[in-house]
C-alpha cells in the first residue's frame, strides 16, 4: 500500500514515516505541491495525506488535481480551525479532515480505514501479518531477514503491479544505495526459497511482480 505524506514541516514528515513505514506501508514524501503532483503522477498512490498550507501550490489545489484524475484516497491536514474549511475540503473531494496537532496513532487509525487496509493478507498458503512483521508458511513461521522481510512487504504492497530492479533498489535499499541491481536479485532468489517459487512472478526485462492473491 502505497502512501504520500506531502507537508512543508520537515518534523511532521519524519514522524509520520516512521509511523506508516512501523505499519508497512511504502511512503512517499514531498515538502511542496508540486512535489507531491510529481510523485503522484510518478506513482501509484493509494493514500494521499496533503497539508493545507503548502508552498508553490497548496493542499486543496493539490487534492482537486489527485481527485480529478484518479480513485486515490484523500486526508487533509491543517492547523485551521473554521468549520468553513472542512466544509471546502470536503467538498472539493477530500475524504477526511484532520485538525492539526493530533496524535499520529489516531491518523494511522483513520487512514487505514479510508484504504481498507489489512494487517493479515493471505497467498496461497502464505499469511503475512504486517501488525508482528512475521510471515508464515501453512503453520510454520518463516525466518526472513530483515531486507527479505522489507522486500515481501514492497511486493505485497504493489500486488499486481511489475516492479523494476531500479525500484526495488529505490523503496527497500533507498535513494542512495549505491550497489547493483544484482542485490535485489540475490534477495528474490532467496526469498523464493522460502516463500515458494511460483508466487513472485519474473517479467523478464521489466522485473518483479507478486502472484495470485486471495482477497
Amino acid at each position: 500500500m502505497n502512501v504520500l505524506i506531502a507537508d512543508d514541516e520537515v518534523s511532521m514528515i519524519k514522524i509520520l514515516c516512521a509511523y506508516f513505514k512501523k505499519e508497512g506501508f511504502n511512503v512517499f514524501t514531498a515538502k511542496n505541491g508540486e512535489e507531491a503532483l510529481d510523485v503522484f503522477y510518478e506513482n501509484k498512490i493509494d493514500l494521499a495525506i496533503l497539508d493545507w498550507m503548502m508552498p508553490l501550490i497548496d493542499g486543496i489545489e493539490v487534492c482537486k488535481e489527485i481527485k480529478e484524475n484518479s480513485n486515490t484516497k484523500v486526508l487533509m491536514l491543517t492547523a485551521k480551525s473554521q468549520s468553513e474549511d472542512e466544509i471546502e475540503a470536503l467538498n472539493i473531494g477530500a475524504d477526511e479532515y484532520v485538525k492539526k496537532p493530533f496524535d499520529p496513532r489516531v491518523l494511522i487509525i483513520r487512514a487505514k480505514k479510508l484504504v481498507n487496509y489489512k494487517d493479515t493478507i493471505n497467498i496461497r498458503d502464505l499469511k503475512i501479518d504486517f501488525e508482528s512483521n512475521k510471515v508464515f508458511k501453512g503453520n510454520d513461521e518463516l525466518l526472513l531477514t530483515k531486507k527479505e522481510l522489507e522486500l515481501m512487504h514492497c511486493l505485497v504492497n504493489n500486488k499486481g503491479i511489475v516492479l523494476s530492479r531500479e525500484r526495488l533498489l529505490d523503496l527497500v535499499w533507498g535513494l542512495d544505495y549505491d550497489g547493483d541491481f544484482r542485490t535485489v536479485d540475490t534477495h528474490i532468489r532467496r526469498l523464493r526459497t522460502k516463500v515458494g517459487e511460483d508466487i513472485i512472478k519474473t517479467y523478464r526485462g521489466l522485473g518483479y511482480s507478486l502472484e495470485d492473491f486471495d482477497d
